[in-house]
């Protein structure tokens, strides 16, 4: 199944800029001031409402002070949850992000009535600076077994490749790159250009620069049978790519994206989504512009069996 009815969802506690992470993630800036936890955590709780409401498990687990971890509310880089029982860690870049990985938050999934029959930790290339940061890095077609995987400093192709061959995906590689200045830089998480629902894909085709990889990519969507709704690099840039569908408890499906995102999109976008499923909007412009990340970071999506 595509979508799931149950997230989790990491409360911050000192949420903040992380220098470490924004050596690669140009969508970073650093804003001054004392209050961007406390406006963090106000568009965090405004988020969780918004999906509670309409009938969407959210589990939700306080971040700690020690070890300071400013990303920690960007959880599906570091885990995801698999409908086999299994529960995957994975290699992530910076180091401050390393300590995220808490085995009390696994316990506290268990304890909410899901079974882990197996974690399956990946984190030891760490040690050989490779690194495959979940689905941030990977955006999965479930239903069709397809991973599609953009190159970059978070994204090993080794590690992705053997990652699809243990689970039984068949991996679509690419390179993407966003203008930074005047560069064309390597994207640093597919999911900020790509989002694979049950029956569309929002996707920057633009952000594709090599031609042959850009028809393998639109090649492969449309045999999955899915509908390409194309955003465009500056939509990319506000988020429009950084969504994720999800299910309420009745099945029935939602879009999840950024006030930013959404109101960057036209007329016929939204229309395009709207004939499969509502969209759920938040905003999340503090987190956005601090950590870099937006809707689709914040929810780790949990497939787990229940017991």
């Amino acid at each position: 199944m595509q979508t799931t009815d149950t997230v989790l969802m990491i409360e911050p506690i000192a949420f903040g800029y992380n220098a470490e992470t924004a050596k690669n993630n140009y969508f970073q800036v650093e804003q001054t001031g004392s209050d961007i936890q406390s406006k963090a955590l106000e568009e965090f709780n405004t988020f969780v409402g918004k999906l509670r409401s309409k009938g969407i498990n959210v589990i939700t687990i306080k971040d700690t002070l020690d070890p300071h971890t400013p990303d920690s509310i960007f959880p599906n880089n570091w885990v995801s949850f698999h409908n086999d029982g299994k529960v995957v860690l994975y290699p992530m870049f910076a180091q401050n992000r390393r300590v995220e990985r808490r085995n009390d938050i696994i316990e506290t999934i268990k304890g909410h009535g899901f079974d882990v029959e197996e974690i399956d930790d990946r984190s030891s290339s760490e040690a050989d600076e490779k690194f495959l940061e979940g689905t941030g890095s990977m955006i999965f077609d479930h239903d069709r077994k397809i991973a599609y995987g953009s190159v970059s400093l978070r994204l090993d192709e080794h590690l992705f490749r053997a990652f699809c061959e243990k689970y039984g995906f068949t991996p679509i590689v690419f390179h993407s790159y966003q203008t930074v200045g005047t560069e064309r830089l390597p994207i640093y998480h597919t999911n900020v250009m790509m989002c694979v629902a049950d029956q569309f894909v929002v996707i920057c085709l633009d952000c594709i620069d090599d031609e042959l990889e850009r028809e393998k990519v639109i090649e492969t969507i449309k045999n999955s049978g899915k509908e390409i709704i194309e955003i465009s690099e500056e939509q990319m840039q506000q988020f429009a790519g950084n969504m994720l569908q999800v299910q309420n408890k009745d099945g029935q499906k939602f879009l999840v994206m950024s006030q930013t995102a959404y109101q960057s999109l036209v007329p016929e976008q939204v229309a395009a989504i709207e004939k499969y499923c509502e969209i759920i909007y938040s905003d999340l412009n503090t987190i956005e512009v601090n950590g870099g990340g937006s809707a689709r970071c914040m929810l780790a999506e949990v497939f787990l069996p229940k017991k």
